[in-house]
């Protein structure tokens, strides 16, 4: 048996033992999604005003606009528009972001499909695992190839979610899956300098996904094995891989290994973000002399820089997202505004940050993710303070009565549609 036919028998077998908690998680995840991509959408609406005049008709809502259009350009913007606030949820473990192309594929194969509840949340659980435990078998390398996990794994786990909740059997979900490998793609490229586009590849996930779920009502054949063939997926998009690691039998599933965002920020400088938090009423920052933020490699590179080129480029920067964090006292979508990256108090502080690789950290980077943030004042004082886990992660997580506040706090009174929608 090939690696593809290995993970779908896999998928299958986990697909038919999903326990109630499990299914609670996704409705959180899907509370969540909703949410952030509204919100997003909101954030977006100028810059969709031409694109939306070139788009036909369709079943699919466009997710805080009022528009409807064809499921793949749906799930194109709602995925664009999930990712744009940073506020989306991911895995640490995986290395990837979720629900914006997860979900999205699903909302739309739902407006048009019309699936049961409990068939779409299936799907959701489905997908998430699937991404994840692709993803886990290639990380860190396949990040380090330049690769960006959302855009590459997420176009599979949008596919199979889809495949998932439209109930099909293993050879419809194995030419979903190889449909999927085939469509594939995001590089980490994209994210650089003054770009804005980084939401591309989840959008772009989402939609190929969805047509790659499609394709498993056709009857083409696939080849014997798109994940570890001699030119497959494994080979060509990581240096070293453990695909037994996408098999490997556990006690949980990977949506219950999610970490829910309450900072917009990556998720790379959450732990940078909530320990300067708690340093800040400890000092002044005028008494700032210098700031040394000690984390782990992967949270090093392309996330030290320290001149902002806009509001993408400081959300993706540590030095930026504690100087925020200490000037401002939180790190919520306000502070990551085009008006808060001029504000001059960040700018100065800004320069007095240096992020530092701890080889310690970088050892346990794959079970957590670790910062220590030191303060050295002018008199010669220094404080510290070291997050293990940042508020979200599995060990730390934010549970449903914060997952419905950061819903309010995004929409206001609108999140109760979303809140009746998802649990009622």
């Amino acid at each position: 048996m090939g690696q593809t036919s290995e993970f779908i028998q896999y998928l299958i077998k986990k697909s038919q033992s999903i326990p109630i908690d499990v299914y609670e998680k996704a409705k959180d995840a899907l509370c969540d999604y909703l949410a952030v991509t509204e919100a997003g959408a909101e954030e977006n609406k100028n810059r969709w005003t031409d694109y939306l005049k070139h788009i036909g008709d369709g079943k699919v809502e466009i997710l805080g606009y009022g528009v409807c259009t064809d499921g793949k350009t749906a799930a194109f913007i709602n995925g664009f528009n999930a990712h744009s606030l940073e506020l989306d949820d991911g895995q640490r473990f995986a290395m990837i972001h979720l629900g914006g192309s997860i979900i999205s594929a699903l909302y739309s194969a739902n407006r048009e499909n019309e699936i049961e509840k409990q068939d779409l949340l299936k799907g959701l659980v489905m997908g998430y695992e699937a991404s994840c435990r692709l993803s886990i078998s290639m990380q860190p390398s396949h990040k380090k190839c330049g690769f960006h996990t959302a855009g590459t794994c997420g176009t599979v786990g949008s596919a199979m979610a889809v495949g998932f909740a439209l109930g099909m059997d293993t050879i419809q979900l194995e030419r979903v899956l190889t449909a999927a490998v085939a469509s594939a793609t995001g590089i980490l490229e994209i994210q650089e300098q003054a770009s804005e586009l980084k939401p591309y590849n989840i959008g772009r996930a989402a939609m190929d996904g969805l047509a790659a779920a499609y394709m498993g009502f056709t009857d083409f054949h696939t080849p014997d094995d798109i994940l570890n063939g001699e030119r497959g997926f494994m080979k060509l998009f990581s240096r070293e891989c453990n695909p037994e690691k996408m098999t490997e039998q556990t006690d949980y599933f990977e949506i219950e290994r999610i970490y829910v965002k309450p900072y917009a920020a990556c998720r790379h400088c959450h732990s940078a973000i909530e320990a300067a938090l708690k340093l800040r009423e400890q000092v002044d920052p005028n008494d700032i002399e210098k700031i040394e933020v000690h984390t782990y490699h992967l949270a090093v590179k392309g996330h030290d820089h320290t001149e902002i080129a806009g509001v993408s480029s400081a959300k993706l920067s540590m030095p930026y997202s504690v100087s925020a964090a200490l000037i401002l006292g939180r790190a919520d979508v306000s502070a990551f505004s085009s008006e808060a990256i001029q504000n001059t108090d960040i700018r100065v502080l800004i320069e007095k940050v240096k992020i530092i690789e701890d080889e310690a950290f970088t050892s346990v980077s794959s079970k957590k993710r670790v910062a220590r943030v030191d303060i050295f004042t002018k008199t010669g004082e220094k404080i510290s303070k070291q997050i293990d886990y940042a508020k979200g992660d599995p060990e730390n997580p934010m549970d449903r009565e914060e997952i419905i506040a950061k819903a309010y706090s995004l929409l206001g009174d609108n999140a109760k549609k979303i809140l009746n929608e998802v649990y009622g």
